[in-house]
């Protein structure tokens, strides 16, 4: 039987901890390391994209903080490939060792990706992905005033920095990653929505931008055929008339279905919305292909249909 294609796209919580020490982030992967086991003894072929908001973020500052003539800051896309090493070593090296533990041999490998994106895409006039740590609303004026950013209040835990979120036209490394996927290899790719590129004069540019990194993940999928994209986020399930009194999870659930409740502002930007439109984006590119959406501890049960939001083009009768 031919084995299934599944594309992982990781919540922030995979990486996330209470501090943000190397050891405790790489602790973190540790645990996610554990639940993505279970889908490789199940036999899927694996790719791993993940966010790198936070990461990303301090990378900047770090920059930012030993800008000199010696040691001159090195630009948004540049710190977004530097967290994409970073994290995919963390990755890397968490697989393997739970690999270890359970007698499986695979190789895994990290694929540095650029991410190609419109240099008319509206959301560089718009910056709204946010990055970083969370400021006070007077330590937000500040730099915005002294680093000519912008800076934007985020549901209510603080204020952070925003930039461009493009919409990705293109993975450049895509038939590479392919490659390694079907050689059975583990891959991790697309980190943190890739590197925003910009094709110029046969070249490619890198940009001062951020991608969705479930937008990426998707485009990925698409373009490796894969069978199933797999969003794991922070809630079992994807949920409509979110933390009220009538609140419901949705289970099966078509792409016409959704796509109603989505027009009827059901999901918050920047939190639910990106990873709806993105299921519904790859479901629509064949019908033959399901988008899930649920917790990282529920992947495994999920991918066998237990549980999760399971987004097909017709939902299944009960």
């Amino acid at each position: 039987m031919k084995k299934k294609k599944v594309v992982i796209a990781l919540g922030g919580n995979a990486i996330q901890a209470k501090d943000a020490t190397a050891e405790a982030q790489q602790q973190a992967l540790k645990e996610t390391a554990r639940q993505l086991l279970k889908i490789m003894k199940a036999g899927y072929d694996m790719i791993i994209t993940h966010g790198n908001g936070p990461q990303v973020g301090n990378i900047v500052l770090q920059q930012q903080a030993s800008n000199s003539e010696k040691t001159p800051a090195m630009p948004l896309d540049t710190c977004g490939a530097m967290s994409q090493g970073m994290i995919g070593y963390w990755m890397e090296n968490a697989l393997e060792d739970a690999m270890e533990e359970a007698g499986i041999k695979k190789n895994v490998a990290t694929v540095v990706t650029r991410v190609e994106v419109s240099p008319d895409d509206p959301a560089f006039q718009h910056p709204s992905k946010p990055i970083g740590p969370f400021y006070t609303e007077e330590e937000a004026r500040k730099m915005m005033k002294e680093q000519n950013i912008t800076m934007i209040e985020d549901a209510g835990r603080g204020w952070r920095r925003v930039v461009p979120s493009p919409q990705p036209v293109n993975i450049l490394e895509h038939k590479m990653i392919n490659q390694l996927m079907e050689g059975g290899n583990v891959v991790i790719a697309v980190g943190g929505g890739g590197i925003p590129v910009i094709r110029k004069n046969h070249s490619h540019i890198g940009v001062e931008a951020v991608i969705d990194k479930d937008f990426a993940a998707q485009k990925l999928a698409e373009l490796v055929n894969a069978d199933i994209l797999l969003i794991l986020t922070a809630v079992g399930h994807v949920c409509i008339h979110y933390m009220r009194p009538d609140e419901k999870i949705l289970t099966d659930i078509s792409i016409e279905e959704l796509k109603k409740y989505l027009e009827n502002g059901e999901f918050q930007p920047g939190s639910m919305k990106p990873k709806v439109e993105a299921a519904i984006l790859f479901v629509e590119s064949n019908p033959s292909r399901k988008a899930i959406i649920t917790s990282l501890d529920h992947a495994f049960d999920a991918l066998e249909g237990k549980i999760g939001t399971q987004i097909m083009v017709e939902q299944v009768p009960v």
